[in-house]
């Protein structure tokens, strides 16, 4: 008799048929991964299974994972492990996967120290992310109800953090999140922005000035492209705030997300030794934009007096 070969992914595998899409489950969820976890993040359906929809959003969580993976490593080291924040939380959905991505698959049954913060306002979100870790034992997990200014100065979290995450953190949230990266002396910075409306409502209020100063200003002289391109320029003056802090900064697509018309993946990375050359030619390129831009007013926000 022919023996059938046993897939490494299970006994469900084995006992599933070809044409039964719990095969494909098992072929596509990585060893080690906690199924109750994706069924909580509706990733997988109840019965464990994919469909078409849900297969794309794994496929999702792996790009994403990919990204701050090798971050997570190069922070971790034998004697210390790392820390990392990750702003306007919500349901906790990104902290939850890299946790159970990086311990419980790429390091399991290995000593790695590590914790994730979740930090949120919406006081029933942390609770419920509370018990769900609770439940899964994922023990390295903290959830905090607190402001991104009340994170920055609470001592529930250390005084200095490795890597700061915000994922679709709407308007200003996302400079928020800087701000707190950057007086947390954080590493590494992964930002998905998303609703950015401040900087395209200075664009609407200081047009008919701007358009008089410059042709430029014909860039965003329409409704629908002041909002374009408020924010295309919001992004370009974070990624310039930070290289203005020493940060070398790469953008490029977060692909096949949810939000296919936002998102734009910041990754912000601040070398031992920052070059002064190049954080001095940062600070001098933001401060001329926002000035042929007539966008004085939001200095404080993105170059500060000192930074």
């Amino acid at each position: 008799m022919q023996k059938t070969s046993t897939p490494r992914s299970g006994k469900t595998a084995r006992q599933a048929s070809k044409a039964d899409p719990a095969v494909q489950v098992i072929e596509e969820i990585r060893p080690g991964q906690s199924i109750e976890l994706l069924k909580e993040l509706h990733i997988l359906t109840r019965e464990g299974k994919l469909n078409q929809d849900t297969r794309r959003k794994l496929k999702q969580v792996y790009h994403l994972y990919q990204f701050i993976a090798p971050l997570l490593e190069e922070v971790s080291g034998a004697d210390k492990g790392f820390t990392l924040a990750d702003h306007g939380a919500g349901k906790s959905y990104l902290g939850f996967i890299l946790y159970d991505l990086f311990f419980n698959v790429a390091h399991q049954g290995q000593k790695t120290a590590g914790s994730i913060y979740g930090i949120e306002t919406r006081s029933e979100l942390v609770e419920k992310s509370r018990t769900l870790a609770q439940r899964l034992g994922f023990s390295r997990m903290v959830f905090l109800n607190l402001l991104v200014a009340e994170a920055t100065t609470s001592d529930q979290l250390p005084a200095q953090v490795d890597i700061v995450t915000a994922l679709h953190a709407c308007d200003t949230a996302t400079d928020d999140a800087i701000a707190f990266g950057l007086a947390k002396q954080a590493r590494h910075m992964v930002l998905v922005p998303c609703c950015q409306a401040e900087v395209a409502g200075v664009l609407r209020k200081n047009k008919a000035l701007t358009l008089a100063k410059t042709p430029l200003a014909e860039l965003w002289r329409h409704p629908l492209h002041t909002r374009e391109f408020g924010s295309q320029i919001t992004n370009v003056l974070r990624c310039l705030q930070l290289e203005a802090h020493g940060y070398q900064v790469t953008v490029t697509e977060l692909v096949g997300w949810e939000h296919s018309m936002k998102n734009e993946l910041i990754i912000a990375s601040r070398p031992a030794t920052p070059s002064a050359a190049k954080t001095r030619q940062a600070q001098v390129r933001l401060q001329e934009v926002l000035a042929e831009l007539n966008l004085g007013e939001l200095t404080a926000r993105f170059a500060p007096p000192g930074g």
